[in-house]
């Protein structure tokens, strides 16, 4: 059993005991948290497609930490012109684990 759900403006597609990591949540360390805005659900064959959204169907997932992901730098040059610009910084993410798709 699966399903695509919509987690802080992205989307994902979740099981049952899956980690994964998505933008920070406003939620302490291990609470439990319910997204509603399922979009497909697939419970061993049977799919069922939302318009856009699937009515009464939820995932519930607890927030196991919060983190840093990995540094991204950015370099930005212009060829013959001398210029240079480094630049970096580090995304905030939490992870979760789902813990029931209803």
């Amino acid at each position: 059993m699966y399903a695509i759900v919509e987690i802080a403006g992205q989307q994902f597609k979740v099981q049952k005991d899956q980690k994964l990591f998505v933008h920070r949540l406003q939620a302490e360390e291990g609470t439990e948290m319910s997204f509603d805005t399922v979009m497909l659900k697939d419970d061993n064959g049977a799919i069922t497609i939302g318009s856009p959204t699937i009515e009464g169907s939820s995932i519930k997932a607890t927030v196991l930490k919060h983190l840093k992901g990995d540094k991204v730098l950015v370099f930005k040059k212009k060829r013959r012109k001398g210029y240079q610009k480094m630049n970096g910084h580090r995304q905030y993410l939490s992870q979760i684990q789902v813990t029931e798709i209803l």
